[in-house]
């Protein structure tokens, strides 16, 4: 497998302040993740680290030496007679092999330094292309384990495969994939009528559930740095080398920003890495976590054309809308605000129907960021033509302090947050210099959840789709999707 590339980091991006020491302690541990995680490319990695850490360690120590010798020679030469003193010749000639001395010592030094700096930044580069090591919740290898299901599901009279969201939505003139085709290109649609009101309802609908549950909301833009991006988990290609992300074209100007070392724009593919990247060189006090937040946004994903016939209709597109939550917090507290979001997707998919499983993803599944993730898949009638009919429709992944590391967000001490917990068990504390951890999850991905409505609530015999009942607020009353009239 080839080098998967990364973005270029300019010199205005956040500082990533890595924990190189836990790496250098456990280079089986990191070697094993990415084994087990197919980052093969880095599985060395950790062994580079310790050799360079090592000649890092050697250079400090002749740098140390290099330094008490300067401090000699510098006493000498200060107590050295003046030229025009008696000694004459001999004290020039003194004074001369001192100078010259430390001359040299100096450039020996800045060649020392100028080593020392290529080592740090090598193992920097190493360090930041591993990923985050893996949670022991995490089923090893490529099967997901599942975790139970959401409105009773059985596969006790399931509906025909022949169900499909694409004809359902070319029948009642909601869907438009032909006309997406002229404008756009393969992997792109419209949404007309009741469709279009469907979405604006889903993610009303959401938004509604996630702010009740204490998320506070926030609307990101859609391009961001692509060091943002890397610092995120975000790659220009994923670990097979598939395309991910649509990158702005600069034109004429491309080169002379590269050379002035200005950041290069892409457009996001996730509001997670916006929502990350608004804290990025900032410290949060500790009184005020978690921060939980949440918004709509379009996404772009470049590699919705490139998985043969997962991609027709609206399971897998260039462009959609999704509503994503995203919260800091303390590492003690990762866990209840990941269940938290966790209960926030159920009652949104529970809320509309839909009948669904939750899955403890596998290693082989995880993102560069990711500790450990729980998919929600919901069932498609259509999608039983290749498999048991589900697909994924939900997200959430706990990120440890890797994203924000990367990102230079930190958290304050704050003794206050301890005192305020009133309830048994272990008390939330934090260092000084601590890095918050991110949680991150999906509310709504709009086109998946379209597709899952049209093929489940068809009625075929009657032909309509029913409208679910937490919608028809935002569908203005309206109980069913009919045809129209021709």
């Amino acid at each position: 497998m080839s080098t998967v590339p990364v973005w270029k980091r300019p010199s205005i991006a956040p500082k990533p302040v890595l924990n190189t020491k836990h790496i250098r302690e456990n280079p089986d541990l990191y070697q094993q993740t990415c084994i087990d995680r197919n980052y093969r490319d880095q599985q060395d990695n950790p062994r580079k680290i310790v050799r360079l850490h090592y000649q890092l360690v050697q250079l400090q120590r002749n740098a140390r030496d290099l330094r008490q010798l300067r401090n000699i020679v510098r006493t000498k030469l200060a107590s050295a007679p003046l030229p025009d003193d008696v000694s004459g010749t001999d004290t020039d000639s003194k004074g001369d092999r001192l100078l010259a001395e430390a001359k040299q010592l100096k450039e020996q030094f800045s060649k020392v330094e100028v080593q020392e700096d290529d080592l740090r930044e090598r193992i920097e580069t190493l360090a930041i292309d591993l990923p985050n090591l893996t949670s022991t919740e995490t089923p090893i290898g490529r099967e997901p384990r599942v975790l139970g299901y959401i409105n009773n599901f059985s596969n006790a009279g399931q509906p025909s495969a022949a169900r499909n969201h694409t004809y359902i939505g070319k029948q009642f003139d909601i869907l438009d994939f032909e006309a997406a085709g002229t404008t756009s290109g393969w992997g792109w649609y419209f949404l007309k009528n009741e469709g279009a009101l469907l979405e604006q309802a889903l993610v009303q609908y959401a938004l509604s559930v996630a702010m009740k549950h204490g998320f506070s909301m926030v609307t990101p833009p859609s391009m961001v740095y692509s060091h943002i991006a890397g610092a995120c988990g975000f790659q220009p290609r994923d670990q097979g080398g598939e395309q991910q992300s649509y990158v702005i074209a600069q034109q004429q100007r491309r080169a002379s920003l590269e050379q002035e070392g200005k950041p290069e724009m892409v457009m996001a593919g996730t509001a997670e890495i916006l929502f990350a990247g608004m804290k990025a060189n900032t410290t949060l006090e500790a009184r005020r976590l978690p921060l939980k937040v949440v918004g709509a946004s379009r996404c772009y994903r470049a590699e919705a054309g490139a998985r043969g016939s997962d991609t027709k209709g609206l399971y897998r597109v260039h462009e959609f809308t999704k509503v994503e939550m995203f919260a800091w917090t303390l590492k003690d507290e990762e866990q209840a605000v990941f269940n938290a979001m966790l209960a926030v997707q159920k009652e949104i998919l529970g809320g509309l129907g839909l009948n669904c499983r939750i899955l403890e993803m596998p290693s082989t599944d995880l993102g560069a960021s990711a500790v450990r993730k729980i998919d929600i898949e919901t069932f498609f009638p259509s999608r039983q033509l290749r498999g048991e009919g589900w697909g994924e429709v939900t997200s959430a992944s706990i990120c440890t302090d890797y994203q924000t590391r990367r990102l230079n967000t930190r958290v304050k001490s704050d003794t206050a947050k301890a005192e305020k917990e009133i309830t048994p068990g272990p008390k939330a504390t934090v260092q000084s210099s601590d890095f918050p951890s991110t949680i991150n999850g999906t509310a709504m991905a709009v086109p998946r959840v379209i597709a899952a409505l049209l093929e489940n609530r068809w009625n075929e015999k009657d032909d309509y789709v029913q409208v679910p009942e937490v919608l028809q607020y935002w569908m203005h009353g309206k109980t069913h999707i009919r045809k129209k009239d021709t």
